[in-house]
Order: structure tokens, then sequence, then C-alpha cells
């Protein structure tokens, strides 16, 4: 397959990085890797066997579709429990392969309970509840209906969980939001229990934040996204663990890298314009590379005039606009630059290692962004 950069996957990188979240977790505490957004665009065909790889067995996802898609690439032998979406159409082939779900309005419960009642299959449905997030989940006025529900249909239901999801606990301003959710969750699932005299087999709230920030959280499985890959969820949550730990440095490695190389070359004479439109001049003679990677490729064009990417182990500046296939390079104080030298947008090049943002390592924003729309026709080639 021909393509003008390339993703490559770092085996030894995820298991540096689950051994690390698997040391934060208690004994008996289950961790689900997710993988939505096509693995935080690291691909789910390439992502799911290396985390089987290295001993994980449960894996969340947003929708039906990429529920599908890991069934596809899984051994066989891993949990998957949907987050979101499910169209009508697909909760059959949902409820046959023994997928989990999210259950969050009443409309969907029932639609569950009728067509595992017509399948003589019971549904594993996770009871989610509205804890402040105010997004999805069941509102305590609902928990009544919901408790009849499960009490009635336990011949359809197997209540595989309960479980919130919390609104910012990677940032200090939402501590009290997120403290706040903690206290109505503790309510709002203890009376789900007495109301319906059922317990679920796992309860679960926490993400790759809360496990840093609100480790007593974990309670059985903790859904561990952006760790897992190599980011942190934000600056915060670092300096959050080194003050408990003492870590200096990140021990955390990125999964991705993301490559492609110098397409041409040219001098430009002070005064000129680079590019589109007038965001860059040059004040002084340059040299000036271009890179066959643009925003069509997931190259945000909000890098325009500040991204930065690595060539000859340098870390350079990203000139004038990002365009769909293409971006401007300044190479003036580097020697002996030639087409085809390699250059690296995400990862690592000599010392220096450059972000998602391709300026901060710790862009949250950014990053999760960035990732997500890396386009799934780059190739992804799995490396040590």
């Amino acid at each position: 397959m021909f393509s003008s950069s390339r993703l490559e996957i770092s085996k030894s990188a995820l298991a540096n990085n689950l051994t690390f979240i698997r040391s934060l977790l208690g004994k008996k505490v289950r961790h689900s890797s997710v993988v939505k957004g096509n693995a935080y665009g690291h691909s789910i065909e390439a992502f799911v066997p290396l985390v089987e790889a290295c001993d994980g067995d449960h894996f969340s996802v947003f929708s039906a579709d990429e529920a599908y898609r890991v069934t596809q690439v899984s051994n066989g032998n891993s949990d998957i429990m949907i987050m979101g979406m499910i169209p009508k159409e697909a909760m059959e082939w949902v409820i046959i392969n023994n997928i989990s779900f999210f259950v969050f309005d009443l409309k969907r419960l029932t639609f569950a309970i009728e067509t595992a009642t017509r399948l003589k299959k019971a549904a594993r449905v996770h009871i989610e509840l509205e804890t402040g997030m105010n997004r999805t989940g069941f509102a305590e006025q609902e928990l009544e209906q919901v408790a009849i529900l499960l009490k009635n249909n336990s011949k359809h239901l197997i209540f595989e969980g309960i479980c919130t999801h919390y609104a910012g606990a990677e940032s200090i301003t939402n501590y009290y939001r997120v403290e706040q959710q903690k206290k109505n969750f503790k309510l709002l699932s203890k009376r789900l229990k007495q109301l319906s005299q059922r317990r679920p087999k796992t309860i679960h709230t926490a993400c790759s934040a809360a496990l840093i920030r609100h480790p007593k959280t974990q309670m059985d499985l903790v859904r561990i996204g952006i760790l897992q890959y190599g980011f942190w969820p934000s600056l915060e949550t670092f300096i959050e663990l080194s003050s408990k730990t003492g870590i200096k440095t990140s021990p955390l490695e990125r999964v991705i890298t993301w490559k492609s190389e110098v397409m041409s070359i040219k001098e430009v004479k002070t005064g000129e314009f680079v590019g589109y439109g007038t965001l860059y001049l040059a004040n002084t003679d340059i040299r000036i590379a271009t890179i066959p990677v643009g925003y069509s490729h997931g190259f945000a064009r909000g890098l325009s005039n500040q991204g930065r990417v690595l060539l000859h182990g340098q870390r350079i500046p990203v000139i004038g606009v990002v365009n769909m296939n293409a971006i401007v390079v300044d190479i003036s104080n580097l020697e002996n630059v030639q087409v085809g030298d390699e250059v690296v947008l995400i990862g690592k090049q000599g010392e220096n290692v450059i972000s998602v943002a391709s300026f901060s390592d710790f862009s949250n924003q950014v990053n999760y962004e960035l990732l997500t729309r890396l386009p799934e026709h780059l190739p992804r080639i799995i490396v040590e």
C-alpha cells in the first residue's frame, strides 16, 4: 500500500503502559481497555490483539459497529462492553454475541427486554446513573421503574453492572462537581439495589483521570483510554501522581509514532509569503521543506504557524497555513536535508520527542482530538 505517511504501533510501549496501569489497581480490580474512536486513532484492528497479547480481556467501545470490529480481531476470550450507540437493528446481534451494554433510558431497557425475550437469551445490561454529567443516565425519579423491570425480568436481563461517568476528573476546576457525583452515585446505586433486590456483577465509574486523581473510585473495574496509549489526561494528573509517588519523569511511553518524509525543498527570499494567504512572511532568506501531510490526514489546521515536527532529530516549526495535503516547515537551521528524509510528526527521533499537539506534551484537547482524527486509511505498522 502506498501512502504519504504511516503510523507505527509499538508493542513494547503498550506493554510498558499496561504494566504501569495495573500497578495502580487493587488486586481484584479489572482493567477495561477503551478502544472507542478507532482505538484513539491507533486502529481497533491493530490494537486489540496487542492488548490481548498482554493479557487484556475486556474492551469498552462507544457503538455497536466498533464492537463488531473488536469481535473480528479478538481471540474470542475477551468481554466487550458498549457504552453508547446501539441502533435498533443491532440489538439482536449484540445480545446473541453476549456483548454487554450501557442502558440509560427506559426505551432502550424495554427494547432490550423485548429482544431478549424473543431470542430466549438474556441481555447483559449496565445501568448507567445520572450523577451530574447531564449527558446520559437514569435520573433518581426513574429508578423505581428501572428496578421493577430488573426485578420482573430476571430471566431476560443479566444485571451486569451499575456505572456512571465523571464530568472532567482530569481538572481541579471540576473537583467539587466530581465529588458531588461520587456522593450521588453512592446514594443512587444503593437505592437501585434496594428497590430491585438485585445486585450487579460489576460496579464501575473510573476513567484514566479518575484512576490517578480519585483512586478510591476504582471499585470493580476501571475504563482506561488515554493512559494506555501513553498520554496523560492532563498535566494535572501527572503532577498529582508525581506528588504522591515522587516520580519525576513520565512512566508512560507513546504507543504511536507518525512518520512521513520530505517531499520537496526550496529557497524563499526575504519579504515573500509562504503558502496560502499572508499568515507567514519571510523576514529573512529561508529554506523550506514541504511534507505530504495535511488536515485531510488529521494534522489540524489549528497547528498553522505553530506546529512542530522532528527532522534530523531537531524540532522545527511549521510555517504558514496547514493545507489539505501538505505542511511547510522551516529547515534554515538544518544542514544536508534531502528529499526523502524521515519526518516524525508524533513520536521520537534522536533525543527529542514530540507530542501529537506538535508543541505541547500536555495539550489534552489536542491529544484526544488529533489522535481520533487520524484517518483509518493510513497504514498502521506493528513494531517492537
